[in-house]
């Protein structure tokens, strides 16, 4: 599952939704929408500027977590075959 770790950033920096929308100029709908994590896309240009704006890494905006209600079903990889 991927998280949005935006509110954390928000609140660490005491920054309101509306002071992150005017300083990059996104939405504030497309803002509240990454703060509330009810989104399923968020364009490239987006997070890297809320990233430049707070100062952040990517890596400190989204995360990825292990989801426990898995849709894929795993397989083992292919091992390769070589003649000696």
């Amino acid at each position: 599952m991927i998280r949005i770790l935006l509110s954390k950033l928000l609140g660490e920096r005491r920054w309101t939704q509306m002071d992150l929308s005017r300083a990059t100029q996104i939405r504030p709908n497309t803002i509240n929408d990454l703060y509330h994590e009810m989104t399923d896309r968020v364009s490239l240009e987006q997070l890297d500027l809320i990233c430049e704006v707070l100062n952040c890494k990517l890596s400190d905006l989204i995360v990825r977590t292990p989801n426990n209600n898995s849709k894929v079903n795993k397989v083992a990889p292919r091992t390769l075959n070589t003649k000696e």
